[in-house]
């Protein structure tokens, strides 16, 4: 299991829960058992979330590898110019 910090309004989506577990071993298991387990993150996820694991900042890398005790944070998309 992996320990998924939500942060901002991220959490009001997931029945108000700021720190959630769920079975991952990639960033795509991650988003895809999120949205099982919490539908009303459902659409925030479908719009784009950014994921740091271990600090490092994820967007579309679908296949990054994560490990049970790797520091998981979700956050709305970061968008830069």
């Amino acid at each position: 299991m992996v320990e998924v910090l939500l942060w901002g309004s991220l959490a009001d989506q997931a029945e108000g829960a700021r720190k959630v577990e769920v079975e991952a071993r990639t960033l795509r298991e991650l988003l895809d058992g999120l949205g099982e387990k919490f539908p009303g993150l459902r659409p925030e996820l479908e719009r784009g979330v950014s994921v740091s694991i271990d600090g490092r900042i994820y967007n579309d890398s679908w296949f990054q590898p994560i490990a049970p005790d790797s520091e998981v944070v979700l956050l709305k998309r970061l968008k830069g110019g």
